[in-house]
């Protein structure tokens, strides 16, 4: 069907040329009738209608061939979005990242786009070339060779500048697709560059990428800038053929007939082979992309499905001799795993950190690849992740995910859950809005959301990868018991359940013991117990119960995530006038010089041709032949030395671009935490990927068409009323209907692109969460249903765009035969005045006004894109005026570095609210903290442990009261002052794509010995010395490469090496097993033995050892003492020991 319908467009191109061949001969038989004045004058009127009739046709099927065109190119958008989301939905996240992702679905669709409508001058314009030449040849005999020789001569320049341009593309790609990938992983862990100060340092390296993808772009550009010179070659090839004809025999007269039928055969050569640079630079970026990106892409492929058939009819999960490793290229992680799970048994896995427990069912899952052996999974799964995946969506939509709502069931899955506390303290309840991430809820309900949207699935298998890690010990023990337990919901089911909870394993079927991603023991509790085996080691190194919980930023249901508004109004001025001071006014002077006088040198070249062809003959011979070539071609090279034009036009919008892009960074970098938390991250990736490429590529390449084609119809104007002066009748109402149709499309496309702009960005949105949650959508199996959306997503954007393309044909058909009506007058005006009107001054005005049709269509058009794409640059300053956080450094007497020396805390009547229309988060602290104290902070999820800590490094800004540190009010310091002096080791761990290195000194602040010292002090220097690159192995997209225990780790040794005044411990070894818990808590006593530290935990017993406990409920404080003191009073602190089992 695709092959047909391009071929069918082929055909209408094909007509299309009949006519614009036609037409020569035509204006041939006019002229003709000119210079004969004994003709009829219904000849003349014949021909005129004639060449408005074939001009016409003409631009009936070109506009069919256009249209044809972009509907194949929506269609090719479709389906490539459609391709590359199924391999989002189907592949491993190792391969690509999501801003390359979103890279390829909005810059390079764009570029196939382009190739579809520019891939037949490829071969069409060389034989529009050739036909040309046969043509010149009957006009001027052998004197046509001579244009094929300065043809052949600048043709090869001109392969040649396009093979040195690709090369500059490919750079230019790539460090694009790095500045995307960078920028993607700055928007998604935007929170922790806040707390550690980090945005400058990001910014910096961003922007060091940016540096060397503009030098790419502007040295490509410059290239296509040279180009020019081969689309001025219609000049250079009239003047050598007009010379040879004229000097080589004397007797050759350029008559008008021949010079002018001549000229409208050099600018269809004109159009052919500035059509064929085109061609050749849509088809070179999309071969760069290909080569760079689409090509691999094919290993980003749908991962098989897994395959075997289990020979035990009872079991659930079978895996014989399975190894496997995350890439072909890696070195295997789990290695001869034989593991067989019966029906409706609860299996648990158990381990140190990194010992491959995530990663084995990673591999049931399918994540993984399988070296060798086979795996078999009977029945549908279900799976949680260790760390939640959350969509944008309310809570009972991420529940249900897609499934039918049952009542009964949804509630009996709430209760089970422990949710139904936290739904009834939502505004809207169930129906409240989670937001992008899960941003507007905390750890412990994202994880609660999560585990409930398991169980709902009633499924055959569930894959729990540490589901209770981030509740607190009442909340786990009440999910164990009603959920995952003997007597829970999911009891007959069959459960393979990661968990560092030793006091729950005697309640399991079976335990697997993982050392080193291989299986050291398998079997019941009691078996193993009994075995001096690494279970036995396990059990040792685990002598206290662990519960952790997390705590974080309460819910708002009613907050709206995404309300996009379609501006109403025509793109203002000031849009304009940003974009031309971006550019350098100056510049832009120099660049309207630099066009002005490249025209007019045009207009005389043209005017003296049509004096030179009215010369008088005596004896067969044109006196003032050597003259007219001489002045002819001198005209021709100083109008060429102006045709540095475009690259002024160009340098000016590459400054644009830097000025607009860093901006862009500084706006979106300076704006507050809440920003991040409205604002879906697709609208971000829009702003730093399509909206920058238009600022980039599309407005200066438009501007410098525009602003040709503008100067060019100016001296179309300016020639046909010289020539026929009446026809300015004529020219003054087509002008007006003209600006009339301008105006009513340009108004039209204007609001379509606004609407198709607001339709990309939640494509952006719906792949990027199916990229961060593709592992649970291939284990629920629910790819169709994602799939599906992202067709209606992508169908709504295509319902938006086809009426543009549509309003696209309208205007360029209705300009075209306005143009064609000036053809008509002029021809019509010359008719009637042949009496007084020579034939050159006839051929001059009447050559020129051909032009028009295509001078009109392009110059709107490029007026179009601009305005379209001027969008870009309204978009992209919009974020100018969102509120901003307070500056980061402050020039006062008191300086960032002597401040903070004691790490004495006060909290003074400090109350804080995350929204102007929320209640209040804490309510009236009041307490102190004195320097170097320990201090533990506990109570239930959502009690305002994390909220504390946001308070204190001013992610949200006091409602009322204050915070001092060592005497200072910490809402007087620069945010870099206060938070690059507090180090904060966050809930998540969060690493980027990168070294290890980077990921442990981002600031390349400390030595290769600091660096080890502390990776030995949190159980990583092993690790790492057996890393085949060490501290230069490369971390993936958000660590993948590391399980989230390590990755925690990772973050420990970077607090180790900042060695802060004030450390902040968020629920840092939630993810770590006991053993290694307490030498952590150990490493830090001692490390930080001189520092203030605050540890945010629902362990209790990780804090038992803290000098005092603070102890929050509802945003207040309900208790805070000596653990000692809190134990005799048997207060909250009391319960929640007793809930620990620790009394």
């Amino acid at each position: 069907m695709f092959g047909t319908y391009f071929l069918l467009s082929t055909l209408c191109l094909v007509i299309c040329d009949v006519f614009l061949f036609s037409i020569p001969k035509i204006l041939s038989l006019f002229l003709e009738f000119i210079e004969d004045q004994e003709a009829p004058s219904w000849h003349g009127y014949f021909y005129a209608f004639v060449l408005v009739l074939l001009a016409c046709l003409q631009t009936l099927f070109e506009q069919r061939y256009m249209y044809m065109c972009l509907v194949l190119g929506l269609r090719l958008k479709t389906a490539v979005t459609g391709l590359v989301y199924r391999k989002v939905s189907l592949a491993s996240r190792k391969t690509v990242t999501v801003g390359e992702i979103v890279n390829l679905v909005s810059v390079d669709v764009q570029k196939l786009m382009d190739l579809i409508i520019y891939f037949n001058g490829t071969w069409l314009a060389p034989i529009r070339i050739i036909i040309c030449f046969v043509f010149l040849w009957q006009l001027l005999g052998p004197s046509a060779l001579a244009s094929i020789a300065v043809f052949l001569f600048l043709l090869p320049l001109n392969f040649m500048i396009t093979k040195r341009r690709s090369h500059f593309q490919v750079h230019f790609m790539k460090h694009k697709d790095e500045r995307a990938k960078l920028t993607n992983a700055i928007l998604s862990d935007i929170k922790v560059i806040k707390l550690y100060g980090w945005e400058k340092t990001f910014m910096e390296k961003v922007h060091a990428i940016r540096r060397q993808e503009l030098q790419a772009l502007k040295r490509s550009q410059i290239l296509f800038s040279e180009m020019v010179w081969f689309c001025f070659a219609p000049f250079q090839i009239a003047f050598v053929m007009f010379a040879v004809y004229t000097l080589v025999d004397n007797t050759h007269v350029l008559d008008a007939q021949k010079a002018f039928v001549s000229l409208t055969l050099i600018n269809i050569l004109n159009t052919a082979h500035s059509f064929l640079p085109f061609s050749i630079n849509a088809a070179v970026q999309v071969n760069c992309r290909l080569r760079f990106f689409f090509f691999g892409l094919m290993s980003f492929l749908y991962i098989p499905p897994l395959k075997g058939k289990g020979r035990n009819v009872f079991a659930s999960i079978i895996i014989r001799n399975g190894t496997f490793c995350w890439s072909k290229d890696t070195s295997p992680c789990l290695r001869r795993i034989d593991l067989t799970v019966p029906q409706g048994s609860l299996l648990a896995v158990v381990g140190q950190v990194g010992a491959g427990k995530s990663s084995l069912l990673s591999a049931l899952l399918g994540d993984l690849e399988k070296m060798d052996g086979f795996v078999t999974m009977k029945g549908t799964a279900a799976y949680v992740p260790q760390q939640a995946w959350i969509q944008n969506a309310s809570v009972e939509d991420n529940i249900l995910f897609g499934k039918k709502m049952d009542e009964t069931w949804f509630n009996r899955v709430v209760d089970a859950c422990a949710l139904q506390p936290d739904l009834e303290s939502f505004p809207a309840g169930q129906k409240s809005e989670i937001g992008e991430k899960g941003i507007n809820i905390s750890g412990g309900q994202k994880q609660r959301v999560s585990l409930a949207r398991a169980v709902y699935q009633r499924s055959s298998i569930y894959l729990l990868d540490d589901p209770l890690s981030a509740v607190d010990a009442h909340v786990g023990q009440h999910i164990f018991e009603h959920v995952l337990g003997p007597n829970g919901l999911l009891k007959d089911k069959t459960r393979v359940l990661v968990t560092h909870m030793i006091s729950v394993l005697h309640q399991v079927d079976n335990i697997v013991v993982l050392v080193n991603g291989m299986i050291a023991e398998i079997g019941s509790y009691q078996e193993l117990s009994q075995r001096n085996g690494a279970f036995a080691e396990f059990l040792q190194s685990h002598n206290t119960a662990e519960e952790k919980a997390c705590s974080g930023f309460p819910g708002n249901a009613t907050f709206q995530l995404f309300f996009f508004l379609i501006a109403s109004l025509q793109v203002n001025t000031s849009v304009y006038a940003a974009y031309l001071r971006a550019a350098g006014l100056p510049l832009c002077a120099y660049i309207i010089l630099l066009f002005t006088c490249q025209q007019v040198l045009s207009f005389f070249r043209g005017y003296w041709l049509s004096v030179w062809t009215e010369d008088p003959v005596h004896n067969g011979t044109q006196q003032y032949t050597e003259l007219r070539v001489g002045v002819f071609g001198a005209l021709g090279v100083i109008q060429g030395l102006f045709h540095l034009s475009p690259t002024a036009v160009f340098l000016g919008g590459m400054s644009a671009s830097h000025k607009l892009f860093l901006q862009l960074l500084r706006n979106v970098a300076r704006s507050p935490t809440v920003f991040f938390e409205e604002t879906p991250i697709g609208n971000l990736l829009n702003r730093f990927s399509k909206e920058m490429d238009a600022i980039d590529s599309i407005i200066p390449d438009k501007l410098k068409s525009l602003l040709g084609f503008l100067f060019n119809l100016l001296e179309i104007y300016l020639v046909i009323i010289v020539a026929t002066p009446k026809a300015a009748i004529a020219i003054v109402p087509l002008t007006a209907f003209y600006a009339v149709f301008q105006h009513f499309y340009v108004t039209t496309s204007c609001q379509l692109r606004r609407l198709e702009a607001a339709s990309r960005s939640p494509i952006y949105s719906h792949i990027s969460e199916t990229f961060h949650g593709s592992s649970v959508i291939r284990a629920y199996k629910d790819q169709e249903r994602f799939i599906t959306k992202s067709n209606s997503l992508v169908d709504e954007n295509l319902r938006i765009c086809f009426p543009g393309a549509v309003a696209d044909r309208w205007l360029a058909t209705n300009l075209e035969f306005l143009g064609n009506g000036v053809v008509l007058f002029a021809a019509l005006f010359a008719a009637i005045g042949r009496t007084h009107l020579s034939p050159g001054t006839a051929g001059f005005s009447i050559s020129y006004a051909l032009q028009i049709t295509g001078v009109l269509n392009w110059m709107v058009r490029s007026w179009t894109e601009i305005e379209n794409n001027i969008v870009s640059v309204e978009r992209v300053s919009e974020y100018s005026r969102t509120p901003k956080e307070a500056p980061w450094t402050l020039n006062n007497k008191l300086q960032g570095q002597v401040w903070l020396t004691e790490g004495r805390i006060e909290f003074r009547n400090y109350s804080l609210r995350y929204r102007p229309n929320l209640e209040l988060a804490l309510k009236h602290i009041n307490l102190t903290i004195n320097g170097k104290e320990k201090i533990g902070i506990t109570g239930r999820t959502g009690a305002g442990k994390s909220t504390l800590a946001a308070g204190l490094l001013r992610l949200v800004e006091a409602a009322e009261g204050a915070i001092l540190i060592d005497g200072q009010d910490i809402a007087q310091l620069g945010l870099h002052d206060l938070r690059m002096k507090i180090t904060v080791i966050p809930q998540d761990p969060v690493l980027f794509s990168g070294t290890l290195r980077m990921n442990l000194d981002p600031l390349n602040q400390y030595t290769d010995a600091d660096i080890w010292t502390a990776l030995e002090l949190t159980q990583l220097k092993n690790f790492v010395a057996d890393l085949p690159e060490q501290l230069e192995y490369k971390c993936t997209d958000q660590g993948e490469n590391l399980s989230t225990g390590q990755k925690q780790l990772v973050c420990l040794a970077r607090a180790l090496l900042q060695k802060a005044k004030v450390l902040i411990l968020d629920e840092a070894t939630a993810a770590i097993d006991t053993e290694t818990d307490l030498q952590i808590q150990s490493a830090l006593r001692t490390q930080f033995k001189e520092s203030t530290v605050l540890t945010i935990a629902h362990r209790i017993n990780t804090i038992m050892d803290c000098d005092r406990i603070l102890v929050l409920e509802n945003g207040q404080i309900a208790e805070f003492d000596t653990p000692k003191q809190l134990i005799a009073q048997k207060g909250l602190f009391y319960k929640l020991m007793e809930e620990s089992g620790l009394v």
